[in-house]
């Protein structure tokens, strides 16, 4: 066994909206060699770890648990034990009712170092976005957090046996409590919450709410008096889990006045890790909700002859980038070699568009020639057009490239070395996958390529992107790929960045060949 103990870290996952992780969540599950988590809101949170991560659910739902809780707590303690980066995530704060002391008490008597990451509590969190303020001014002036249910006896893995009687004692005390009542977990308990807090003095009137799916694009939020929430809830099929609230803020529906573009649109968004990250804050700023689909990896290659072309840039006079991968990997060799930059001084730069030329400045070089229209084809003739006889063009990019750009340079005599110096490795997804989405965005002709990949369903794929997820490319390249699998829509971004995603999602332009 390892004789260095690891480390546990019992983070807090927020009540769901994956932007209510906190930074330092974010930040250790990007770290986790393991993950041990309960029934999340969002499967967002499974894909912010690494991929060698090993992940253990421990999940629970009403009436089943995946392990009861002495389990957990020693799956803890051999992973620690072990010597392991450990990630306990719950949903919300592990304080809150989430049994995070009982886990550490396990964790201390082995000697295992841990650390709480606090997490925003579905009490507060769940209630703002219904427009339910847990606190006002002269109104509820205090808030309660009480458990739903309790005293839950096991009968052995896998299955629990709910007592008759699962409320917690002291309905008389909370009855009187002025101020707002939040029960966590008691949507199944919900008739015998309102009958003893009415038996024990709660007016019948008191304002009361139900929210289901706090902060997720699911939200419900029901409102009615005390008594007539049981039937309200009934009538409305409102199913666990779910919040109860009780008390006068619950006549408000402070619900947010801002109109976004995008409120209340699901997009999946395929790609690597740059564009998913640059694309998503977009999307989340215009108001909708944004999930993974089909990851694309980066897998350099190549490398030893990009090394020794570096050796060899005098006979270079124009570097060509049609990616920012093919950057980040060119000049990531540029500083492993400890090529000095005056190398560079008798070289142009050349880019596809934009972000590209933004991306190259961040290293200290403003290109020399970028196309009005950010496409290969426009670059293409528009290097047959500055690039003079006797110079020759390096081009660091994707194994994929489009032959586009090498067809015309040779067609023009331009002598050019085409250099390979990545693959991208796209994830070939379910069409489970696109349960749920409005829109799904490509950022390449790979990327569509890895989507559908081989698997049997490649067919129900195109369907659903036919008729009921509506595909979006970042460029009419990769829209003719998406027809190579019968997929005979797209929206297509007039600028092919991320930018230009958004812009034609928020105008919502027709699909084409519709």
């Amino acid at each position: 066994m390892n004789e260095k103990k690891g480390m546990v870290f019992l983070v807090g996952a927020g009540p769901g909206d994956p932007e209510l992780l906190t930074l330092k969540g974010k930040r250790l599950l990007s770290q986790a060699e393991v993950l041990v988590y309960d029934r999340l809101a969002s499967p967002e949170f499974l894909k912010m770890v690494p991929d060698t991560c090993e992940k253990v659910y421990v999940g629970k739902a009403p009436g089943h648990h995946s392990m009861v809780q002495e389990e957990i707590n020693q799956i803890l303690v051999k992973f620690g034990l072990e010597g392991k980066n450990v990630v306990r995530l719950k949903g919300g704060d592990p304080f809150v009712f989430g049994r995070g002391g009982e886990e550490i008490l396990e964790l201390e008597k082995h000697g295992i170092p841990y650390e709480v990451v606090s997490g925003v509590t579905s009490p507060v969190a769940a209630l703002a976005h219904a427009g339910i303020p847990i606190t006002h001014r002269g109104i509820g002036q205090s808030f309660h957090v009480i458990t739903g249910h309790t005293a839950i006896k096991s009968k052995g893995v896998g299955t629990v046996d709910l007592d008759d009687d699962t409320l917690t004692g002291g309905f008389a005390d909370y009855a009187k409590l002025p101020g707002t009542l939040v029960f966590l977990m008691g949507l199944k308990n919900l008739d015998l919450i309102v009958e003893r807090l009415i038996k024990n003095g709660k007016a019948p009137d008191t304002p009361a709410a139900i929210i289901t799916d706090g902060t997720l694009k699911t939200m419900r939020c029901v409102r009615s008096t005390l008594s007539e929430l049981p039937t309200v809830a009934r009538e409305n099929g409102l199913k666990s889990p779910g919040i109860i609230v009780v008390g006068q803020v619950a006549e408000f529906q402070m619900t947010a006045k801002k109109d976004s573009p995008l409120s209340g649109k699901t997009i999946g968004i395929t790609g690597t890790d740059a564009i998913y990250e640059k694309l998503a804050s977009k999307l989340y700023a215009q108001g909708a909700s944004v999930t993974r689909v089909g990851k694309s990896t980066i897998v350099p290659l190549n490398q030893d002859e990009l090394k020794q072309t570096l050796n060899r840039l005098q006979g270079y006079h124009w570097i060509v980038f049609t990616s920012r991968n093919a950057i980040d990997l060119f000049f990531g060799a540029v500083k492993t070699e400890r090529v000095d930059f005056r190398s560079f001084s008798n070289i142009k730069f050349a880019v596809v568009g934009s972000g590209t030329g933004g991306y190259l400045e961040t290293f200290g070089f403003h290109a020399d020639y970028m196309p009005e229209e950010y496409t290969t084809e426009a670059l293409a003739k528009g290097l047959c057009n500055v690039v003079r006889a006797g110079e020759k063009v390096l081009i660091p990019r994707a194994k994929q490239g489009s032959r586009i750009l090498t067809d015309m340079l040779q067609s023009a005599a331009i002598e050019y070395r085409d250099l390979a110096i990545y693959d991208i490795h796209a994830e070939c997804a379910a069409s489970s996958s696109l349960k749920g989405l409005d829109y799904i965005t490509f950022e390449s002709g790979s990327g569509v390529r890895g989507f559908f990949g081989s698997i049997d369903d490649s067919g129900d794929k195109a369907k659903i992107l036919n008729e009921t997820v509506c595909p979006v490319c970042i460029g009419r390249v990769t829209a003719t790929v998406l027809k190579e699998y019968g997929v005979n829509r797209a929206l297509v971004a007039n600028d092919y960045t991320a930018d230009g995603i958004c812009e034609v999602l928020i105008n919502n332009q027709r699909p084409t060949g519709q």
